[in-house]
């Protein structure tokens, strides 16, 4: 298992780079390197070698909800659990934060049903959430499932 960290000003090119190499294959929203840098905060890295190898996001959205947002992990270190430690570090800071429930977007659900997190119609989700739709490439005809994590105590 690798370590999972918090990501700093450092990693914002690294991750810049491999979010947006999926999103150019269409698998996730891209990000700008301006987003990345305001965001950093959300962000948590697992490094190999020093090299940011994986990311993810947790980006709260009120009171009780939180979005998963830029989990990647590059081709060559997937199927390792890489991408289960950073949904991890997600979920224990949401909970950490008092957050109950956690939701994403993503074509891969049966990763994230996996990890316990339940498929949602989208609509049940609150339109402040949809405030990044509009800059997605296949907007308005989403294609993403929407899938949510109830936490217990």
């Amino acid at each position: 298992m690798k370590a999972v960290e918090k990501a700093g000003i450092k990693d914002a090119t690294a991750i810049h780079q491999l979010v947006n190499y999926f999103a150019d294959r269409g698998e996730m929203l891209p990000r700008s390197l301006s987003e990345i840098y305001e965001n950093i905060r959300n962000y948590f890295v697992i490094r190999q070698d020093e090299r940011v190898i994986a990311c993810a996001a947790l980006h709260v959205s009120w009171e009780d909800l939180a979005e998963i947002k830029s989990l990647a992990v590059t081709a060559a270190s997937q199927k390792q659990g890489i991408g289960a430690q950073l949904v991890d570090a997600c979920l224990n800071e949401a909970r950490g934060l008092g957050i109950r429930r956690v939701f994403c977007f993503t074509y891969q659900p049966a990763f994230f049903e996996k990890l316990g997190f339940c498929l949602i119609d989208k609509m049940e989700l609150p339109r402040k959430v949809w405030g990044e739709c509009s800059r997605c490439p296949k907007f308005p005809n989403c294609d993403e499932v929407a899938l949510l994590c109830e936490m217990e105590d």
